[in-house]
């Protein structure tokens, strides 16, 4: 099914494809930055043959970026309803492919996550977001959380957890605590707050296993439990079953985080962990890329040291700098004025997104909307939060600036597939 052109010139957000269009730019300047040699000819497109190129990221970002405008084309013509209609199907099917990834992928730094065509590596985690956004937000244009049973909760518990499960059993961790963030987006549509504070208590008290002798922790929970009886004493007649089975459902996570830690996650998880928790402990070592990011990102002052000008950039001290650590070639060659900048855009356009998903007409288009702002969201405050050392290590890209194909691709199908919606929003009824 296809939609009529003239009718999306009128209609699609045009304000939300200039930011996006500003991003992925001001992203290539920093790929190019980040693997740019003053040993290079000053026109490498006239100088060197394709293979050549090839080597070169900034070069093949470029061809990511032309078929990017490609698949915007298709996102656009393609009629709207296919998003509410093909959910379920398109879902299934990245189920199917992220089975086969796991089971036949060349394992790539520990991790069976890419499928390999040739010279082009794709990364099916990337695109089970999009999938998933659409399988939850079809699902929830049917009920209404706010009023709903525990049943169909658990349906939506499903549908969100099985991509994520499947990409850890894949080892690839970093991809599958993306998926958190669509919580946000049934927050928005009646979840039990109750259940955010559960989740963040949870997280609290895992912290805290970490950092304070399990003694001194079971020793303060249980002092709590009873002051709390002692106090209450309505809690001590009828909730005194469900008081005591939080207790031991805390004291079993404080107890059993340790088991958690040393034999669930991998190494270099831990590693990760640690260097969070203790920065300085090992600058040299397991600190080296959070040291460096940090060093690159404070060196550029106010205005910056200037475009390809960047001495941590220029001389590879930051590992990954072109994809995981892109935020740092913006500090240090574009300075704090540069890394605002870039800041006021994501910002601007996660609020563009928020206001296209409360215009729309349909639960479908609205929740979408929100699942696509909170996956953004959550990816602009990780990656960046990793190379100020404020979040640990995962490998989580900056939507539209880090590079990879995969990376580009899945964010572009993501927003787009939103502004397709917004586009026909007047012609959908509220379900």
């Amino acid at each position: 099914m296809l939609s009529s052109p003239a009718r999306y010139n009128r209609s699609i957000d045009w304000v939300t494809v200039f930011i996006y269009t500003s991003l992925v730019g001001l992203g290539w300047l920093c790929i190019y930055a980040a693997s740019y040699s003053s040993d290079a000819p000053a026109n490498p497109l006239a100088a060197l043959r394709f293979d050549q190129l090839m080597v070169f990221n900034w070069f093949k970002q470029l061809l990511w970026m032309g078929t990017a405008v490609v698949l915007i084309v298709v996102l656009l013509v393609v009629d709207h309803k296919a998003f509410d209609t093909l959910a379920y199907s398109l879902y299934g099917g990245m189920i199917l492919l992220l089975i086969f990834t796991m089971l036949v992928a060349r394992p790539i730094a520990g991790s069976r996550s890419w499928l390999e065509l040739g010279p082009i590596r794709l990364q099916p985690a990337e695109f089970a977001k999009f999938t998933t956004a659409l399988a939850a937000s079809r699902f929830m244009a049917g009920i209404n959380l706010r009023y709903q049973n525990w049943r169909d909760q658990l349906v939506l518990a499903g549908i969100t957890l099985l991509p994520p499960l499947l990409i850890v059993a894949s080892n690839e961790s970093g991809q599958a605590l993306v998926f958190a963030a669509l919580l946000l987006a049934y927050f928005r549509e009646g979840m039990s707050p109750l259940i955010l504070l559960l989740l963040a208590a949870a997280g609290i008290i895992l912290l805290l296993a970490l950092l304070v002798p399990k003694f001194w922790l079971v020793g303060a929970f249980t002092l709590l439990l009873i002051i709390v009886l002692l106090l209450n004493r309505r809690v001590l007649r009828h909730h005194l079953v469900l008081a005591t089975s939080v207790w031991v459902i805390v004291i079993g996570m404080v107890v059993g985080v340790d088991f958690f830690y040393n034999e669930v996650l991998q190494p270099h998880q831990r590693q990760r962990i640690e260097i969070l928790l203790n920065p300085s402990s090992d600058p040299l070592g397991k600190g080296w890329n959070v040291t460096q990011s940090k060093i690159a990102l404070g060196s550029g002052g106010l205005l910056g040291k200037g475009f390809l000008q960047g001495t941590q950039t220029k001389f590879d001290f930051v590992p990954e700098q072109s994809t995981d650590f892109i935020f740092c070639t913006v500090g240090e060659e574009f300075g704090w004025a540069g890394s605002l900048t870039v800041i006021g855009l994501y910002l601007t356009l996660l609020w563009r997104i928020l206001y296209v998903a409360e215009r729309q007409k349909s639960v479908f288009g609205r929740t979408y909307g929100y699942c696509v702002a909170s996956i953004l969201f959550f990816h602009i405050t990780i990656n960046m939060g990793m190379t100020m050392g404020l979040a640990p290590v995962v490998g989580i890209p900056l939507p539209f600036f880090s590079y990879g194909g995969s990376s580009l691709w899945s964010f572009t199908i993501l927003l787009f597939s939103l502004l397709a919606i917004d586009a026909y929003r007047k012609q959908d009824l509220v379900r």
